[in-house]
């Protein structure tokens, strides 16, 4: 009897794990956001006179992320197109991609 109690609990234990929600060790989010900015308002960003830059992404939802990612990807027309924004999951900025345009 010992013998299938510890059976017993041994599959139920491993039916548990395998029946939880699958998830990926993945510590970086990202979100797709829509940006257009002219190359003027890419040099406020640049000169700090503008710490942030608000849009949204392609979903609707409103994002904000710190105006110096913009450097990375804007060019003489400014920053036209849509990126995809890496954070932590605590929200801090990791990086910027192009998706379209640029």
């Amino acid at each position: 009897m010992q013998v299938f109690a510890v059976l017993d609990r041994y599959f139920s234990d491993t039916m548990a794990l395998l029946c939880q929600p699958y998830l990926i060790a993945n510590p970086m989010q990202t979100i797709d956001v829509v940006i257009n900015l002219n190359y003027d308002e890419c040099l406020a960003h640049y000169e700090g006179r503008i710490a942030n830059v608000r849009t949204r992404s392609v979903d609707g939802r409103w994002v904000i992320f710190p105006a110096e990612a913009i450097r990375r990807v804007v060019s003489r027309d400014g920053v036209h197109g849509i990126y995809r924004l890496s954070f932590t999951e605590q929200g801090r900025f990791i990086s910027i991609n192009p998706l379209t345009g640029r």
